[in-house]
């Protein structure tokens, strides 16, 4: 039987031109699994297939050829040269999961000499790819520092977060939780979910009034709130800007000036210790796995002997595979983003000397709160689309459902980690069974 890979080899052998349709046939490995259409008239893939792309000009190949892979696609769609039929661009998940399967190889020399000549030399010259798109990392050493240098891990930041209150106030909802929510129920609101899984963080840390709270990563001050609103103190600290005034105005919003500050500040410069816990939610994704010791390390130096932390991260399903995250992600979602197991966390934890009381693994949570984030996007598009940009609301919508889609097909989980920092004498001070509701 001739496959795609024999049929562009015998075209390129021969010379033979092909159209857009058997150039996208000739770079992914295996049958087309929706309709792909071109400028050209050409298309291939099933005819009756529910979704559809269609490359709407020169640019669009120009990416996809150069960039076989979710890159590549990515930069088509972001920029316009590629539409999608079936799905709002809030909403990709439907045609994601029909392209779950997809996977691209790299040309060789002599069909890319064939792509050339079909498309015309000048159609592969590199073109900038969309403004929404950081640099590649080897790049990003040269002006932003070393990876996960202070400058650079605020430079990440910013490129994530600072994207616009607003925008976020429409995606996340009136908690501004951009973390994983926790559901007792399928049918509970992302609100409920959202104030639950504060609830569970809260128990789980045995906090009450009077306790001190160092919250990493803070973000918009959720956890800080919701602490101090039952008397605990808390400070928090996030590189964002944005988010760090937005907290504190809500913090003054409600009343809780006298226990809660969220800073804008490296969470490496809090200065205070002797803490009854600390919380860190959404923060290690961004630490890089080789700073595992060191971070685990700064937790230990702020707890009091006794004192809990909670770890609330992604993970990877194992420890085996890389931790770099895919092109995509890197480049327009998490800059410098790395995952790891459940496993490799637990093992660093405790080779700083704490003790690890409980780990919970909370994949199908995220895929629910994924779900509604997408909802709220497709929702209030239009305000998104005003106030960032349609280019910026598509890379939030294709991260999020390819997001939900990974959670889904267990390619990443969610953790939490729960420890504690024991005292000379190597004793518990919390009960013997887990004190908290699940």
């Amino acid at each position: 039987m001739t496959t795609f890979k024999d049929r562009s080899d015998v075209f390129a052998e021969l010379g033979t031109k092909l159209s857009i349709a058997e150039i996208i046939e000739s770079l992914i490995d295996g049958p087309v699994p929706i309709r792909i259409s071109a400028y050209d008239g050409s298309s291939c893939g099933p005819a009756d297939s529910e979704f559809a792309l269609e490359i709407t000009n020169p640019r669009g190949i120009n990416y996809i050829a150069t960039a076989p892979g979710d890159l590549g696609m990515a930069r088509a769609y972001i920029a316009g040269d590629m539409s999608v039929i079936g799905v709002h661009p809030a909403n990709p998940y439907p045609i994601l999961k029909v392209m779950k399967g997809l996977k691209f190889r790299r040309p060789s020399a002599l069909m890319l000499v064939t792509i050339a000549r079909s498309l015309g030399w000048e159609a592969l010259k590199p073109v900038a790819p969309p403004p929404q798109e950081t640099l590649p990392r080897w790049r990003r050493i040269a002006l932003e520092g070393l990876l996960h240098s202070k400058t650079r891990d605020a430079e990440a930041i910013h490129h994530h977060y600072d994207v616009s209150n607003t925008f976020y106030e429409y995606v996340l909802g009136p908690s501004m939780t951009y973390t994983c929510a926790v559901y007792e129920d399928e049918n509970w609101t992302l609100e409920q979910a959202q104030e639950n899984k504060y609830r569970l963080i809260f128990d789980k840390l045995n906090l009450k009034a009077g306790d001190r709270l160092l919250d990493i990563g803070c973000g918009w001050g959720g956890m800080v709130r919701y602490a101090a609103a039952r008397g605990v103190k808390v400070i928090g600290a996030t590189l964002s800007k944005e988010q760090a005034e937005w907290a504190q105005a809500k913090i003054a919003e409600q009343g809780l000036a006298d226990l809660a500050e969220v800073r804008h500040s490296d969470y490496r410069d809090v200065v205070e210790s002797g803490f009854d816990a600390v919380s860190s939610i959404g923060l290690t994704e961004h630490i890089g796995v080789a700073n595992y010791p060191a971070y685990f390390r700064f937790i230990q130096s702020k707890l009091r002997d006794g004192g809990l932390f909670l770890n609330h991260c992604i993970t990877r399903a194992d420890n085996l595979r890389t931790t770099r995250a895919g092109d995509f992600i890197d480049r327009y979602v998490f800059p410098d983003g790395e995952l790891i197991g459940s496993g490799r966390i637990v093992s660093e934890i405790q080779n700083v000397g704490l003790e690890v009381l409980h780990a919970e693994n909370l994949r199908p949570h995220y895929a629910l709160t994924l779900a509604e984030w997408c909802k709220n996007l497709e929702t209030h598009w239009d305000e998104c689309v005003a106030e960032a940009g349609e280019a910026t609301a598509k890379v939030w919508g294709l991260y999020m459902a390819g997001s939900e889609l990974g959670f889904q097909r267990n390619d990443v989980q969610l953790h939490h980690v729960l420890g504690v920092k024991l005292a000379a004498d190597q004793q518990w001070e919390v009960p013997l069974r887990p004190w908290w509701k699940a």
